[in-house]
């Protein structure tokens, strides 16, 4: 932990409102914060030639208005500033334009970038990450393939306990996820779940979809972290199935070792961190899932404190917005 006061701005597109508990645990620490959530930016296309250009711009020059939108109106937040930033932490940065993210360095002593996506996903990453100072991610590829410093994501809803006590759950299971290549997997989840006897909720967002049967319910709008948060606490075990390509575990995982509930995953790549207990977390095969029902019987094992508190938002900013400053 750092004790010296130090003035931070944290970038983030935080269209979840997760990045928002970095600042909050920063302040809490005794610093100086700035938040600009550029997701409350909205960018609109002048006239329709606009639209055209851009599509034109993005397809044949990897250049994109919104982030070159974005980028202008960070700096112009950050001009604002009356004094030099010790650290600007910038979150999903490959929605910046290159050049803005440069700038960045005219107002702070250090510009870091940490990212939270793989390139396989979003490629842009691989254009920008040198332009921080020192550049993150979550995707232990990624750091291999750029060079990047490995960080994962981190516990947000952390509770005094990292065993749950509750056990009276309304559901057994629970996910959310977007509707993407994903579904077939979670489809084959139900099936299992459903022979097994085992009550979930699972929720796919998709905006044009309209029915609901009673294995998955169908959302045309996000739901907000508070009501996803809603649904966790009264459900015993979370599911967590990784995007094609990704490694990096996604923020379900963190929210199950935050409040102490087990996790089934179709993220092999667990096994290699030091919280995996296979008590805790099943890992199953995305293409012939098997969930045995003793892994509902046995109590959640509390993890060791020292372990815990690296993935707490404090043992993160050790990591990675403190070192080497």
């Amino acid at each position: 932990m750092n004790n010296n006061t130090m003035q931070i701005t944290l970038i983030s597109f935080d269209n979840w409102g997760l990045n928002k508990h970095i600042a909050t645990s920063l302040e809490e620490q005794g610093h100086k914060v700035k938040h600009i959530d550029f997701n409350a930016f909205k960018y609109k296309y002048p006239t329709p030639l606009h639209k055209v250009q851009n599509f034109i711009l993005k397809n044949l020059f990897k250049i994109n208005l919104k982030n070159l939108y974005y980028g202008k109106e960070i700096i112009k937040k950050l001009q604002e500033n009356k004094e030099v930033q010790d650290v600007i932490l910038t979150i999903k940065g490959d929605f910046i334009d290159s050049k803005s993210i440069l700038e960045f360095k005219k107002y702070t002593k250090k510009s870091i970038g940490f990212f939270n996506d793989n390139s396989y996903r979003c490629p842009k990453i691989g254009r920008v990450f040198s332009s921080f100072d020192e550049a993150y991610s979550f995707e232990k590829e990624d750091c291999q393939k750029f060079g990047l410093k490995f960080a994962p994501n981190w516990i947000y809803n952390s509770s005094n306990t990292t065993a749950n006590t509750n056990t009276d759950f309304e559901y057994d299971v629970f996910n959310i996820s977007s509707i993407d290549r994903r579904l077939p997997i979670l489809m084959r989840v139900v099936k299992e779940l459903e022979s097994k006897k085992v009550n979930h909720k699972f929720i796919v967002y998709d905006k044009n979809h309209k029915p609901t049967n009673d294995n998955v319910t169908y959302i045309d709008k996000h739901m907000s972290l508070s009501e996803v948060n809603n649904y966790i606490n009264r459900s015993k075990v979370l599911l967590d199935i990784n995007r094609v390509g990704q490694t990096g575990l996604t923020f379900r995982v963190f929210e199950s070792l935050g409040l102490g509930k087990k996790l089934i995953t179709t993220n092999k790549s667990i096994k290699d961190y030091d919280f995996y207990n296979p008590n805790n977390i099943l890992i199953i095969d995305e293409k012939n899932p098997v969930i045995p029902t003793s892994f509902f019987e046995n109590d959640y094992e509390k993890i060791p404190e020292s372990v815990y508190k690296k993935y707490t938002l404090e043992g993160w900013s050790d990591s990675v917005v403190f070192k080497n400053v």
